[in-house]
């Protein structure tokens, strides 16, 4: 059950390039490859190609899904929980820097209701969520059966356009909507989050990739930079 709490305020963070400083669904394909649960080099590949289309802006994410998932499915959930708890300390923990969690912090100090929203499924980002601090997760979500996972995603891919119809389906949930905030605030990297970026009343174009910080500019948005090797 949500608490009841009256917010005025919502901050809505992307993840992989803005509160990280890496891609956690590329980082976890290539933690597999070197636990040896996928074919490395070939699975690789296949990630770059990816990688390269969400990019350029023309990924088809259910193509996506089903290559990024089907590990997954593999794997009985006790396997993959371990596995993902390995991936945190070796991988994800030494990512998290402390100009990111100090702005997770000032939102939070303000009392504003913070979630993240990210096209990287929830299996994955859920336990990156936590140790920012943020209560709320609005990812993909993988489908399972009887608490194993099936290879598929449910519902709505939190992608592109999806990002709003998944955070609307979360607000709903709260027995809330868009027009119950004073000031939505969404920091993303990425040009494939124009979407959400101009669906909020402040948007922070954060670490933004070339084509996002042209938009910004254009726009007169915010900017942000969090990470000096960004």
């Amino acid at each position: 059950m949500y608490r009841r709490t009256m917010y005025r305020n919502l901050a809505l963070f992307d993840l992989d390039h803005t509160l990280l400083p890496i891609d956690s669904d590329y980082e976890w394909g290539e933690f597999l490859g070197r636990r040896g649960i996928v074919a490395m080099d070939a699975y690789r590949a296949q990630n770059e190609v990816f990688y390269r289309d969400y990019q350029a802006g023309t990924l088809d994410i259910f193509a996506f899904l089903r290559f990024a998932l089907a590990p997954l499915a593999r794997l009985p959930r006790a396997d993959a929980e371990s596995l993902h708890a390995h991936y945190m300390h070796e991988v994800v923990q030494q990512q998290i820097r402390p100009a990111a969690l100090a702005l997770v912090e000032t939102h939070r100090a303000q009392g504003d209701l913070c979630a993240v929203v990210t096209a990287t499924n929830a299996f994955v980002t859920a336990p990156i969520a936590v140790a920012f601090g943020i209560e709320h997760l609005v990812a993909t979500i993988p489908a399972q059966n009887a608490g194993r996972f099936t290879g598929e995603v449910r519902g709505t891919p939190c992608y592109r356009e999806g990002k709003i119809v998944r955070v609307a389906e979360w607000l709903e949930t709260m027995g809330r909507s868009w027009e119950s905030f004073e000031r939505i605030t969404f920091y993303s990297d990425s040009h494939n989050d124009l979407a959400l970026l101009t669906h909020v009343n402040d948007p922070v174009a954060t670490n933004a990739d070339a084509t996002l910080g042209a938009e910004a500019l254009r726009r007169g948005w915010r900017t942000l930079t969090l990470f000096d090797d960004h």
